[in-house]
């Protein structure tokens, strides 16, 4: 079992001391730091220069780095990671903004044909060392164009990693591990988590995000390792499998219900720390799983399937799983939409019957 902590950050000799970030604060600290520490590093993306990004994430780098290191794109995202590609085969290490995960789909191909196959089509020869970020997932009203969470999509594809934080301090350190890494990184952001933590009421938009304390960040370079999650709340009783918003709304649920569940954030689906899922569940005996996207084909299925096969002798009552729902991304009632205290507090009920 890996739970990791310390063991999994490794932090290089010119970390300087720590201060308060918002995840989009952290994400542009990650690429300030890439970009002073290697000439290679290039963002890319629409309104990602002057703009500074439609969330603010990349604001300043260009007045710092020029123009030619940090570029606005056509609205092109096929032509985005097209270039990308291009770039990675170079040499360079790209980091191309998605503006928001909706609408990655035009440049599956390119991802799916080109980034994720190059290493193995060319031996070894070239690799595609692109880091892909993209906000995804509700939080704003932003109704089918804005708010999908395609996830699942992308762990079906071979070659690729997918990463997925939840705090402001994994944010920056997964995000320097992925523009290190030689290969194609899908990089998700949390756009609901973006500014800070939501308050217990998780239902409803909280209206005072500032209010809440950010995460303590190091200013300079550190990094997570790829591949390793993390036991965010230990327990004896239940295992919870979460990552992004999920892991926040999950702790705030097993808090109020009382129950001693280990909470596992997994940080990374692709690679993904089985090890860690594996020994909780045997200890606790019993697994949830929650996330926003919708259930059918969404990444708890190969979850599940990961836990029955593993630890089926183990299991003391079936597998739940609280997701979102097979239908369109719902505008006005996406607060209805997201797995919360209602829909968690149900699946609760019927893991612990016979507790």
């Amino acid at each position: 079992m890996s739970e990791t902590t310390e063991s999994s950050v490794m932090p290089a000799a010119d970390a300087e001391p720590s201060t308060r970030m918002n995840m989009i604060q952290a994400i542009n600290s990650a690429m300030d730091v890439m970009m002073g520490r290697d000439p290679d590093v290039i963002v890319m993306g629409e309104d990602v220069g002057y703009f500074g990004g439609v969330f603010r994430a990349t604001a300043g780098l260009q007045s710092k780095y020029g123009k030619t290191r940090v570029f606005d794109t056509p609205i092109s995202e096929c032509g985005i990671i097209g270039v990308a590609v291009g770039m990675g085969a170079y040499g360079l290490r790209p980091v191309p903004e998605i503006q928001f995960a909706d609408y990655i789909y035009p440049a599956l191909d390119q991802l799916v044909s080109e980034a994720a196959r190059l290493r193995y089509r060319s031996a070894g020869e070239f690799t595609a060392p692109i880091t892909v970020r993209s906000p995804f997932g509700g939080g704003i009203f932003g109704g089918q164009t804005h708010s999908q969470s395609p996830e699942g999509i992308f762990t079906h594809i071979s070659g690729v990693k997918t990463v997925i934080p939840s705090t402001p301090y994994d944010a920056k350190g997964l995000l320097i591990a992925a523009i290190e890494d030689n290969d194609p990184t899908i990089f998700f952001e949390p756009k609901r988590i973006y500014n800070g933590p939501f308050d217990g009421h998780w239902d409803k938009p909280t209206q005072n995000w500032s209010q809440h304390p950010a995460g303590e960040v190091p200013t300079g370079y550190y990094k997570i390792e790829l591949g390793k999650a993390k036991v965010v709340r230990p327990g004896e009783a239940l295992t919870v499998l979460v990552y992004g918003t999920m892991v926040h709304v999950a702790l705030a649920v097993m808090e109020e219900a009382g129950v001693d569940a280990e909470v596992i954030d997994l940080r990374t689906l692709v690679p993904l720390d089985i090890e860690t899922i594996e020994a909780s569940v045997k200890k606790t005996g019993r697994c949830m799983i929650v996330h926003e996207a919708t259930r059918t084909s969404g990444f708890g299925a190969e979850l599940s399937a990961l836990v029955q096969e593993r630890c089926f002798y183990h299991l003391e009552a079936p597998i739940e799983r609280v997701t979102g729902f097979d239908t369109p991304y719902p505008h006005s009632l996406e607060w209805a939409y997201f797995p919360g205290p209602v829909r968690i507090g149900e699946a609760l009920k019927k893991i612990m019957k016979d507790a």
